[in-house]
């Protein structure tokens, strides 16, 4: 069996990242990274994985599209020579930013590109919505996850919100257990 190829970006790599507003036209490919950086065989290929929590998809084109419909959000991008790396959901509630669906490349995770997404979506709340923090919801069972937004400067709320138990179009759990933390980081 070959290994699958590994990318490692330099930091020129990764100051030519492009950013831009998702379009409808992109809903496929959304879909497809988000796919592969949660779900099955792909992603296990890289650490956001949560093949071993849930089953069936982590988003739909329905859903995507729903969130490229909120006037108050939009879908990041990030490309490098026009190939799609990452995407996440950035979204102004008030004063308040809101993150999510964040996916990166499995075969390019580790790479850099997830921590310049994260301070994109934070600068677009901060500098262009005059959002005073930006808050996430998490998985608890992620600790490695939660671990990585805590370097970033996130903080465990201790406020919990529940699974959507029954609703196939957010997976299909494999314990019953599963509930999110939100996290929280104020900007200075």
């Amino acid at each position: 069996m070959v290994p699958p190829k590994s990318y490692h970006l330099c930091m020129s790599e990764i100051s030519e990242l492009n950013f831009r507003a998702a379009v409808a036209a992109d809903i496929p490919a959304i879909v497809a990274l988000v796919e592969s950086a949660y779900r099955g065989d792909s992603g296990r290929r890289g650490w956001t994985t949560e093949s071993d929590l849930l089953d069936g998809q982590r988003t739909d084109a329905a859903g995507v599209a729903a969130l490229l419909g909120q006037p108050q959000g939009k879908i990041l991008l990030a490309e490098r020579s026009g190939e799609l790396l990452a995407s996440c959901h950035v979204e102004r509630r008030g004063d308040l930013g809101y993150f999510g669906m964040f996916a990166v490349d499995p075969l390019r995770q580790r790479d850099g590109i997830g921590k310049a997404v994260l301070v994109e979506a934070e600068r677009i709340a901060r500098d262009h919505w005059g959002c005073r923090a930006m808050h996430m919801t998490v998985i608890v069972q992620r600790a490695e996850l939660i671990a990585f937004y805590e370097r970033r400067g996130y903080c465990r709320t201790g406020e919990f919100q529940p699974f959507p138990y029954g609703d196939a179009r957010f997976g299909i759990p494999r314990r019953d257990d599963l509930r999110f933390e939100v996290l929280r980081k104020e900007f200075a």
